[in-house]
């Protein structure tokens, strides 16, 4: 790619940066041309447009890397740029980590994080990880000797939702990461400072507030619809995509008595909403069996490396991308999902 050629990534990040960086504050590309002066309404969009995006100069974009820096572009009630000397130290140096984003991405020089394809499960060398799990409802803890903390048997893990998927995946984060920190926890023991690590989620919105969080933050077509109740005759719920103005709803497949023959697995990799620099992966089902499918797609031995080959072909160059497959259930056990296969695929994004 020519280095006049278009910058789809760019045009991204323009528009995200005024759409999300201060969602509150409702940023118009009006108020934007006014802050950035001597530039019209058609050229801001003109830079946003991710189709055949327009090419900013490199002036324009050490101004949005000082507007973007500080909330303080705000004050007043109108949109401004400050003088970079009356930018603080803090201010500074993010202006600076914001400019040298801007002008990789100009440049097609996407940074490592940007382009989360390669290896999904490798991370860069010191970056802490953070697997977050949902915790099981009370009333589904039917082994109360073990989760009682009073209890002398006492067993931390009969606390977690999705155990069965925490086990793959953290044995496999750690032997890929042996330079990294890599920990686990429930959604209620997070701190501030884990949000801002490279976050693993597992499981869905109904239990998993920080999935909730996570998908609410994003531009992803698709919502979790969460099931009724258990009962075999309530809806199942399903995974809902926004598609030519409608939607389509791809729900688990049961029998009549209840049983589950095809759970449906979502699996979502992007910039974290909570920190530009960290990664988030979203691995979901609508039952415990498609959280695994979604996990072990990367996992399992026998189909991780087809997988990843796929998503590396499928998913180039882009910074966030989602699949939704089948996870056909065989006497009770859940099988891992081949992506290669188009009949397992029930919906991938971006189209």
């Amino acid at each position: 790619m020519s280095p006049a050629a278009p910058r789809p990534a760019l045009a991204r990040r323009l528009k995200e940066l005024r759409e999300a960086h201060w969602p509150d504050a409702g940023l118009t590309q009006s108020q934007l041309a006014k802050a950035l002066g001597g530039v019209s309404i058609s050229l801001i969009s003109s830079w946003e447009k991710v189709e055949k995006p327009v090419r900013p100069p490199i002036k324009r974009l050490e101004s949005y890397a000082t507007l973007f820096a500080t909330r303080r572009s705000l004050d007043g009630g109108r949109v401004r740029l400050l003088h970079l000397e009356h930018l603080t130290d803090e201010e500074q140096v993010e202006r600076k980590e914001l400019l040298e984003e801007l002008l990789r991405l100009r440049e097609g020089r996407e940074a490592a994080v940007a382009n989360p394809v390669t290896d999904v499960w490798t991370y860069p060398a010191g970056e802490d990880v953070t697997i977050v799990c949902a915790e099981l409802p009370r009333e589904l803890r039917v082994h109360l000797e073990y989760v009682d903390p009073e209890s002398a048997d006492f067993v931390t893990l009969y606390t977690y939702a999705d155990p069965d998927a925490l086990i793959e995946l953290y044995g496999h984060i750690r032997a890929k990461n042996p330079e990294n920190h890599v920990g686990f926890r429930k959604t209620e023991e997070l701190t501030p400072d884990d949000y801002t690590t490279h976050l693993v989620l597992l499981g869905g919105v109904d239990w998993n507030t920080v999935t909730r969080d996570v998908i609410e933050r994003v531009d992803l077509p698709v919502k979790q619809v969460v099931r009724a109740d258990e009962a075999p005759t309530s809806e199942p719920g399903g995974f809902r995509v926004q598609r030519d103005g409608g939607s389509v709803l791809f729900p688990p497949l049961l029998d009549s008595e209840g049983h589950l023959l095809e759970d449906v697995a979502h699996f979502y990799r992007g910039v974290s909403p909570f920190n530009r620099k960290r990664t988030v992966t979203v691995c979901n089902g609508m039952y415990g069996r498609g959280t695994l499918g979604a996990v072990r797609a990367l996992t399992d031995r026998r189909f991780r490396d087809r997988n990843g080959d796929y998503l590396r072909t499928r998913f180039a160059g882009m910074e966030s991308f989602s699949i939704i497959s089948r996870v056909p259930v065989i006497k009770g056990q859940g099988l891992t999902p081949d992506w290669t296969m188009p009949e397992n695929r029930l919906h991938e994004w971006p189209a």
